[in-house]
């Protein structure tokens, strides 16, 4: 049994195929064909790049020394949270705190921030 439903999801009209499973309900996103890319070409419009020895190692490495497990329980949905404290301060009347983003820093040099977290490794 599954049910196909509309819904508003990230600002556009999204269709949605709802099963059960368990004591609860899935909702899988469906998307027409002409929407979907096949894997072989996702990457054709990508121009070719070189990239310089030293970057691939300074990666590798990284990759091989910075490896382990994610275990989920470690991190707080801050999203979540802020929008919790939204509805609350909304229920009970209170202003909402408007939160002003940071200045953009100037861009660092990548290479150098790998270097340097290679040398840290």
């Amino acid at each position: 049994m599954a049910a196909i439903a509309s819904t508003v999801l990230f600002r556009r009209l999204r269709t949605l195929l709802i099963r059960p499973h368990g004591n609860g309900l899935i909702g899988t996103t469906l998307n027409f064909d002409y929407k979907v890319r096949s894997a072989d070409e996702a990457f054709d419009d990508m121009a070719d790049i070189n990239i310089d020895k030293e970057m691939l190692d300074l990666a590798s490495h990284i990759m091989s020394t910075k490896t382990g497990t994610y275990d989920l329980s470690n991190f707080d949905d801050r999203y979540e949270e802020a929008l919790a404290e939204l509805v609350k301060a909304k229920i009970e009347g209170k202003p909402f705190r408007k939160i002003v983003a940071p200045k953009a820093s100037k861009p660092s040099d990548l290479l150098q921030a790998l270097r340097d977290s290679a040398g840290a490794a």
